[in-house]
């Protein structure tokens, strides 16, 4: 009778550990391609990379005598410049090719750890910054992540995207949080153990940022030929009747031919163009409110307005990173039963109200406590957020339509460094704070006023496309 039962349990125990692996999402991960693999972990990382820049970059600039009203117009500055890389790199993207793109943004990121690492000139290090690719705010800059989400959705089928971003984005912010806590030993080693200078200690980090981009670079040229946009892929192959991508959509025919410059241009549909004019919109408003207090700004006033040190510094916001990507994975979960808009909307606005009390406590304790809740939801849309912006748009535009979003999110953070460096000058710290979690308050609201009803549809008509396709593909195979 035990033995029977114990049988009986086996099944049980199997069905249970594979739904748990379900709503964790590692079964979608697992059954994902090799490329979906290699984008996550050159998702880790990068923002690995970014994640040590983010800790010392106020401080680097704060050792070299620069002004905090000037490093505000610096991060500003760094955000205009990658505004001008990104749009232009992510626009051609599929013409000119993922893989190259995503090469040559490593590359730039290369080159910019070499000039912070070798130069302590404001102009010197402002031209780097500008043209290269350094994060001001511990979030993702560069061409890198519109690309890549446009990558996922091609080779991810549209039920499992939830939970292949989840995992994309919770790379990221364990990247971060394993890049500022190694970041801050390192540096606390190299000052207190070999009594190193403060500028020579920065400088040896931007070094190691240099070589994690030559790391990313080895990442992106590891990737298949399968990640190029699905028209260049059938441009690639025009008499071959091989299987096609997973989420091909159908091709135009009879268009009419277009000249060499107009042909790297996508296409963008009238019936998209309302939709990403509000979410630019709205994701501007979130961005503006993101720009007025980055992270590197808030390991700046914890380090200076309660002295601590930089490991601790960065034990800490390992600690925060990594509770805001754990979050992440049960936003995916909620996103199956939920949706998407709701979960962004419903776990992001709580955190933003913790997010515009940080500097009101004068306890360390108070404030810590506050970072810590704020951090334990404020990533929990990041995942559903890039599973709708795939499905409210049309596959052939998802490249420059995520770029276009990136940009004008750029845009609008790059706003709210200098108006902090201004309010942080005059010990107006607190300011930034709360103006910070009331725009992403706003941005919340709107998004729930815009586009609650709006992904259902898309989703249903995205489905039959894709179920039209796979039955003409079976007719052409059947003909053939």
């Amino acid at each position: 009778m035990d033995e029977s039962a114990t049988v009986g349990d086996t099944p049980k125990r199997d069905g249970f550990l594979r739904r748990a692996l379900e709503e964790l999402g590692l079964v979608s991960m697992y059954a994902s391609s090799g490329d979906v693999k290699l984008l996550c972990l050159q998702r880790f990382v990068r923002m690995f990379a970014y994640g040590v820049s983010t800790l010392i970059l106020v401080a680097y600039l704060d050792a070299l005598s620069i002004p905090k009203t000037e490093i505000g117009l610096f991060m500003t500055l760094t955000l205009v410049g990658d505004i001008c890389i990104s749009f232009f790199l992510t626009l051609f993207a599929d013409a000119l090719g993922r893989r190259a793109v995503l090469a040559l943004g490593a590359l730039l990121m290369t080159a910019s750890g070499v000039v912070f690492a070798l130069s302590g000139s404001y102009w010197v290090l402002l031209v780097a910054a500008v043209v290269g690719v350094i994060s001001p705010s511990g979030n993702e800059i560069g061409p890198f992540r519109a690309i890549e989400e446009s990558i996922a959705a091609q080779l991810t089928d549209p039920k499992n995207r939830s939970d292949i971003y989840a995992w994309y984005n919770l790379l990221g912010l364990v990247g971060t949080a394993c890049g500022c806590m190694a970041c801050g030993w390192i540096l606390q080693h190299f000052t207190e153990t070999l009594q190193w200078d403060m500028i020579r200690a920065y400088r040896a980090m931007y070094f190691g940022y240099a070589i994690i981009g030559l790391l990313k670079l080895t990442l992106s040229l590891l990737l298949s030929h399968s990640v190029e946009s699905e028209k260049k892929l059938q441009e690639s192959r025009p008499r071959d009747g091989e299987r096609r991508p997973l989420l091909e959509g159908s091709t135009e025919i009879n268009s009419p031919p277009k000249g060499r410059l107009r042909a790297l241009f996508p296409d963008i549909s009238k019936e998209s163009v309302p939709v990403v004019i509000t979410l630019c919109l709205l994701f501007a408003l979130d961005s503006f409110g993101s720009g007025l207090a980055p992270l590197s700004w808030i390991t700046y006033y914890f380090k200076s307005q309660f002295g601590i040190e930089e490991g601790t510094l960065g034990s800490i916001f390992f600690v925060t990173q990594t509770i805001a990507g754990a979050s992440m994975i049960v936003a995916s979960s909620l996103a199956k039963r939920f949706g998407n808009v709701n979960t962004m909307i419903f776990t992001h606005l709580p955190s933003q109200i913790f997010r515009s009390l940080l500097g009101v406590p004068s306890d360390v304790r108070i404030a810590l406590a506050f970072l810590i809740l704020n951090s334990s939801m404020q990533s929990m849309d990041t995942g559903p957020r890039s599973a709708f912006l795939a499905t409210i748009v049309l596959p052939a535009e998802r490249t420059a339509v995520m770029g276009t979003v990136n940009v004008v999110k750029t845009t609008a953070q790059s706003l709210g460094p200098i108006l902090t460096g201004f309010l942080v000058d005059r010990n107006l710290f607190w300011v930034s704070f709360v103006g910070s979690g009331g725009l992403k308050i706003l941005y919340d609201l709107g998004l729930l006023a815009f586009f609650k009803n709006k992904e259902k549809e898309r989703e249903r008509a995205e489905r039959l496309r894709i179920q039209e396709d796979e039955e003409q593909q079976q007719e052409g195979n059947t003909n053939s």
